[in-house]
């Protein structure tokens, strides 16, 4: 099974589905199944996201961890291995209608042990923008500092100050200026740069740092 990740309405959202059947009829679940014979979990996963919610475009995936205790479904014993997926917030899938996007803050009674899986989902992409670039995953194709900030904000649970940001992840050679700028908004204004990410596939950047939440008077702190 994968927790989808995307932030979405500068919130951080998983995608669920709603069981069909017994047991735990009518809750909402992650995506998931059975592993094929000729396929190895990664590609189970992929399948099964395009197959049962037309989700396509991840932009990183990797394993989360092996939730195995014996009471976790009903009935006979069920071992999963759980998935992290990260969406681009500039890509909005078409989602059948038994399937929603909901905060991670907010979720509603959900099958089995899956409110736990979207927790360690969460804890592990937190934990992934503090040392590594991953915030590849969650941003469009060029972005703006105040943009970037937003969704560092969503998926970290705090407010994140868009200099301090820009000094952090610039320091790690991990982002560029594009040599763009946005359009002017409704009020008009100077037109932001755009920026992009250096690197789209995972690396360790920093295997020390610690993004906290600000100390007074501070944007993001970095330990």
């Amino acid at each position: 099974m994968a927790a989808v990740l995307q932030v979405r309405r500068e919130s951080l959202q998983v995608l669920l589905w709603q069981r069909a059947q017994e047991p735990h009829a009518r809750r909402w679940s992650l995506p998931g199944g059975r592993l094929r014979d000729d396929e190895d979990v990664e590609a189970s996963i992929r399948r099964q996201l395009a197959e049962k919610v037309d989700v396509r475009k991840l932009a990183h995936v990797e394993q989360l961890a092996v939730f195995s205790a014996p009471d976790r479904v009903p009935g006979g014993r069920i071992v999963a291995s759980a998935f992290l997926g990260l969406i681009p917030c500039d890509v909005d899938p078409e989602v059948p209608e038994d399937t929603a996007w909901y905060p991670v803050d907010n979720l509603p009674d959900t099958a089995f042990d899956h409110e736990a899986i979207v927790r360690r989902a969460q804890g592990r992409l937190r934990a992934k923008l503090s040392y590594t670039n991953l915030g590849f995953a969650l941003a469009p194709p060029e972005f703006t500092i105040s943009a970037l900030r937003g969704l560092y904000s969503a998926a970290l649970g705090y407010r994140v100050a868009a200099t301090n940001l820009q000094r952090v992840l610039s320091r790690r050679g991990l982002l560029e200026p594009t040599g763009h700028t946005s359009p002017p908004g409704p009020s008009g204004g100077r037109p932001a740069a755009l920026f992009r990410f250096t690197g789209h596939g995972m690396l360790v950047t920093d295997p020390f740092a610690v993004l906290r939440p600000p100390s007074k008077g501070s944007g993001v702190d970095v330990r």
